[in-house]
């Protein structure tokens, strides 16, 4: 059986983002799913004088440890101005200290969402172009426009958006 993780790239408790990223994990068949809340991983605001003092915290190496053991990665992603939100980036940060290659070479699934009507387009961008360079092998993307309209726990209430989604599914599961 294959595993996957579902990380939201947000530490709100109630993320939109970790909702669609565990809903699509979700949907692949003979997959086990593991979800990685970022509250659950919480990192000290990364500082190479840290790192010397303290060295990589243990909730990065256990983080880093699911990563290594998954055969796929889907990440959906906040937005906070235009980037990734501060706990996510802290979260690459201390990854790519015990490993470069954060992502490992697995293939991904990178989505964002968001309550407006750009969904994230600016965050998951940025995403696409530089998780290649942290061993992210991204097969599929998707942003889903404004959540709260077009989300429920069941499936996506806008048909072509579904469509589209299990598109990108069905892209990424046959990679794993």
């Amino acid at each position: 059986m294959k595993k996957v993780i579902a990380l939201g790239g947000s530490n709100s408790k109630d993320s939109i983002n970790k909702k669609l990223a565990v809903y699509a994990a979700n949907q692949i068949t003979d997959s086990e799913t593991i979800v990685a809340d970022l509250n659950e991983f919480e990192l000290p605001l990364y500082g190479i004088d840290l790192e010397k003092e303290i060295g990589i915290p243990e909730n990065a190496i256990k983080l880093n440890e699911y990563l290594e053991e998954v055969d796929g990665i889907i990440i959906s992603m906040a937005e906070h101005n235009g980037s990734f939100t501060a706990a996510f980036k802290n979260t690459i940060d201390w990854l790519s200290r015990i490993d470069q290659k954060v992502w490992k070479d697995k293939p991904m699934l990178l989505m964002a969402t968001s309550p407006g009507g750009r969904g994230g387009a600016t965050v998951l961008g940025t995403a696409i172009a530089s998780f290649p360079f942290l061993g992210g092998k991204v097969i599929a993307d998707f942003s889903l426009p404004s959540f709260y309209d077009n989300f429920s726990e069941v499936g996506l209430k806008n048909d072509e958006l579904g469509r589209a989604l299990d598109k990108k599914i069905q892209d990424f599961q046959a990679t794993i």
